[in-house]
C-alpha cells in the first residue's frame, strides 16, 4: 500500500526551549486543527548522529491517504497557514520542505 506523506524537516534552533514551546503550543495544535485530510502526525527529535550534531533538529510527518488528499491540503487556506507557521518558528534557518510516498512491506 502506497501512502503520501509532507515531510518538514525543521535544522538546529538557536534556542531548543523557545523552539519546542512554540512548536508544542502553537504548530502542532494549528497543524492538527488545520491540516484537512491528514490521518496522523508523527514528530521526531533527533537526539545524536555518528557524524556529529544531526542537521535536523526535528523531522515531522504529516501522512495522507492520497497524494491527491495531500496537494488539496497544501492548497488550502490551512495547509498554507501551517506551513506559514512552521517557517516562523524555524529560528535555525527555514525549514526543509518534501513530498513523498511512503510504501509498508508488512513482516
Amino acid at each position: 500500500m502506497t501512502t503520501a506523506k509532507l515531510i518538514v524537516a525543521y535544522p538546529q534552533p538557536t534556542d531548543i526551549q523557545v523552539f519546542e514551546k512554540a512548536y508544542q503550543e502553537e504548530h502542532v495544535p494549528l497543524a492538527i486543527d488545520r491540516l484537512h485530510g491528514i490521518t496522523k502526525i508523527v514528530a521526531t527529535r533527533t537526539l545524536a548522529s555518528p557524524q556529529g550534531t544531526p542537521p535536523y533538529y526535528r523531522i515531522t510527518e504529516a501522512h495522507f491517504p492520497s497524494m491527491q488528499s495531500l496537494e488539496e491540503c497544501a492548497a488550502s487556506e490551512g495547509g498554507k497557514e501551517t506551513l506559514a507557521n512552521a517557517m516562523k518558528i524555524s529560528s535555525g534557518g527555514p525549514p526543509v520542505i518534501m513530498i513523498a510516498e511512503e510504501q509498508s512491506f508488512p513482516f
